[in-house]
């Protein structure tokens, strides 16, 4: 084949072999062929070696049971390069894994650390021990979430009331507005936590 002629001409060349080459480098290809002998030479050589592979293959056959016995006789791999292919071909996947790990651990590292008593700090709120308490004939105006201790509710409370790992007591004449929750169970928490970041 001609040095002066362009590489594009060979992977026009190619690309038709295959099937691949858009009718606008069909045309340029042809052209070319038609001006330079080189390439039509080398150009009817690489049609003559594909038909020959592909006569091959259509007369030659491997025994049978072949891929399994050849299979069958590579060493086997070992599992950390089966879980790296793993990971090389599902990265979302990986990335997705790896980060709910890490919010599990936040969680539950959030989980040890809300063991101590607290409560949101609300005008007219009484605290005894880890007792909160909406004394009678009060009002405590907005969401009012009690850890690690109990609440107790003889007035009213004028949004919702969530207690954590405690109890909650209403007297005759207490009243809530909003929703009440009691959680007590890590899982509960957790929602109640994933809840709480998805509202701000």
């Amino acid at each position: 084949m001609n040095a002066d002629c362009q590489k594009e001409i060979t992977r026009y060349m190619h690309e038709y072999l295959d099937g691949e080459l858009p009718k606008e480098q069909v045309v340029k290809l042809r052209e070319h062929l038609e001006q330079c002998q080189d390439c039509h030479q080398h150009f009817q050589e690489l049609k003559q070696s594909i038909m020959f592979v592909r006569g091959l293959s259509n007369s030659v056959k491997a025994p049978e049971h072949f891929t399994e016995n050849v299979l069958s006789l590579l060493p086997k791999e070992k599992r950390t390069i089966k879980l790296q292919r793993w990971f090389h071909l599902h990265p979302f996947l990986t990335a997705c894994a790896i980060f709910f790990v890490f919010m599990m651990g936040s969680f539950v590292a959030l989980w040890e650390q809300d063991q101590q008593f607290s409560f949101t700090k609300q005008p007219n709120l009484v605290v005894k021990g880890n007792t909160v308490i909406v004394p009678k004939g009060k009002t405590v105006k907005g969401d009012l979430v009690v850890r690690n201790g109990d609440i107790r509710i003889e007035g009213e409370v004028d949004g919702d009331v969530t207690v954590i790992n405690g109890e909650k007591y209403m007297a005759s004449a207490g009243k809530v507005t909003g929703n009440i929750q009691e959680i007590h169970q890590m899982f509960e928490w957790l929602w109640f936590h994933m809840k709480e970041l998805v509202a701000q």
